[in-house]
């Protein structure tokens, strides 16, 4: 398919329109299926119950879009099956809360699947030398693996606050489009260029029933259904033909979900917990403990998404010195917006919810108590 502006915003428009319309029709559905978000502990950011059926919206623009306009691509039809698989994953996830093990495992056995139907990672280039090093068969298979069952989970883990999946995808959706755009011509990546402007398409058309106060959220079937298309999609087809575009440039793009996500697995090995057990340590908890609103956080993460893809695409046209400067500059508003005078790094240490809600509790009740034994020493002396 020739890319146009035209057909871009064909692309974007079909895929917008079908996410906007059906995001109301999956707020309808979810009360009735039972898909809501009922806000029972601190770590959650809204107080009132949210349906959570919104990733029936996204799946929906996507398929629709993509089965469309390269429904003729068979590698295509393995990503968008490896897809539905995904999400039915993240649905049944919703509704039942599967046990994390169980989650992991069917992960694993889809990419496996995926890889087995001839969309892997085989080829890495040699910075050291001439040529590609060509990975072993044992190679390809585990870091195929690896980077399907990572990248699906990232979106997931970053999914806290109101628009934040959505949006972060969006971005990183357009940027590896336009990669796909500018070098189409070069390593043949029209497919992936199309297939990209469907899934930013499908998170825009969300967007505004998701960004703060939400109206609704996609849940773990939107977000594990974004993340494992865009990990699936990166290095699909012709893509190949340039691992540094085919893996690096989504490694930056998506550079906060996947620091955040790696934080989160050393912050809870650190404090002895569960790898996969949530806690209050994310990125955006950090922001909103700092005094920002949720609006003001999503806002912060779109723009240093936005900088980090902007840096790879410099990468794409191996602009690397200008590329460090845009991730630097990324850096170090983190460092500002996570840290405070008092404080030179954020504290590995996560928020132990439990604890902190009985500080709050007694902190009130020995106010009430002072205020109560105030009211008294009042009336006393009115007596008087």
């Amino acid at each position: 398919m020739e890319i146009t502006l035209r057909s871009v915003l064909l692309i974007l428009g079909v895929a917008f329109m079908i996410a906007f319309i059906v995001t109301p029709l999956s707020i309808k559905i979810a009360p009735k299926i039972g898909a809501v978000d009922v806000p029972k502990d601190s770590r959650r950011m809204h107080r009132r119950t949210i349906p959570r059926f919104g990733g029936l919206a996204v799946f929906a623009g996507t398929m629709i879009t993509v089965g469309f306009f390269l429904w003729d691509d068979p590698k295509i039809r393995v990503a968008m099956l490896g897809g539905a698989l995904i999400y039915v994953l993240g649905v049944v996830d919703d509704l039942k809360n599967l046990h994390a093990g169980i989650k992991f495992g069917y992960q694993v056995a889809v990419a496996v699947m995926i890889y087995a139907m001839g969309i892997r990672i085989n080829i890495i280039n040699n910075y050291f030398g001439p040529g590609n090093w060509i990975l072993s068969d044992a190679i390809c298979f585990i870091v195929t693996v690896l980077w399907i069952v990572g990248i699906t989970n990232t979106i997931n883990l970053i999914d806290g606050l109101d628009g934040l999946a959505a949006g972060t995808s969006a971005i990183a959706a357009l940027c590896i489009a336009y990669i796909a755009y500018i070098h189409g011509d070069t390593f043949g990546m029209a497919t992936v260029c199309v297939a990209m402007l469907a899934l930013a398409g499908s998170c825009l058309g969300f967007l505004p029933y998701n960004f703060s106060p939400a109206k609704t959220f996609m849940g773990d079937g939107g977000a594990l259904f974004l993340g494992f298309m865009i990990a699936v999609l990166s290095v699909i087809g012709p893509l190949k033909r340039s691992t540094v575009i085919a893996v690096v440039v989504p490694v930056v793009v998506l550079a906060i979900p996947i620091f955040d996500t790696s934080f989160a697995i050393v912050r809870r090995i650190v404090n002895r917990k569960p790898i996969m057990e949530a806690d209050k340590g994310h990125l955006h908890h950090r922001l909103m403990d700092a005094g920002y609103g949720q609006r003001r956080a999503v806002l912060m993460l779109y723009g240093i998404s936005a900088i980090m893809g902007m840096a790879a695409v410099l990468i794409s046209r191996e602009l690397y010195k200008d590329a460090c400067a845009l991730a630097v500059i990324a850096a170090v508003y983190l460092y500002v917006f996570l840290t405070d005078p008092n404080h030179k790094m954020p504290h590995i240490k996560a928020v132990n919810i439990a604890k902190e809600e009985k500080k709050q509790a007694a902190s009130e009740r020995v106010a009430a108590e002072e205020e109560t034994g105030s009211g008294a020493s009042e009336s006393t002396e009115n007596v008087e």
